[in-house]
């Protein structure tokens, strides 16, 4: 508990106390209510792990699925309006902005959200839809929409729609 906090510490300097992270941040409490959740959901008590998720919703602004996979030190970043889907993986290291999707486009059983590598930041209204794959260590601009694959440490545009450089 104290490394996830300290990541939120050492990520922004307006914090002042790992008590005031921990009490008045809502990015904490999303990801502590949400890795309850994921326990549920694993042990496949689905509607336990449903209400945990729209208890951190309503708490939070922040609507995390219970089977979707957090890594450590995940920061998310005021947070609300964060969407992130079923079976999204996001990795270690990352940050997420409020109003960011990490969503699915089609609605079939299996693999429909996206899987973010370690060291990723997700800018604030970014949209990453489909299995798509952020490689590590990229960024993704606000406001962009993803579909397609992300090579690691690559940035994407603010704006960028499905786009990066190369293509």
């Amino acid at each position: 508990m104290w490394e996830f906090l300290n990541a939120y510490k050492k990520y922004d300097p307006a914090a002042k106390s790992i008590l005031e992270i921990a009490l008045l941040y809502p990015g904490p409490k999303a990801v502590l209510l949400h890795r309850i959740a994921h326990c549920f959901y694993n042990i496949k008590l689905y509607f336990v792990a449903r209400l945990f998720s729209e208890i951190n919703r309503v708490l939070t602004g922040i609507e995390i699925h219970p089977g979707a996979k957090l890594g450590k030190r995940l920061v998310i970043d005021h947070g609300v309006g964060a969407v992130i889907g079923e079976t999204a993986e996001v990795g270690d290291d990352c940050i997420i902005f409020h109003g960011v999707t990490l969503g699915g486009i089609k609605f079939h059983a299996g693999k429909r959200h996206p899987t973010v590598g370690n060291g990723v930041l997700i800018g604030t209204g970014a949209k990453v839809l489909g299995p798509v794959h952020l490689g590590d260590g990229c960024r993704i601009g606000a406001n962009s929409v993803v579909t397609k694959d992300v090579p690691p440490n690559v940035t994407i545009k603010s704006g960028a729609v499905g786009l990066w450089p190369g293509e």
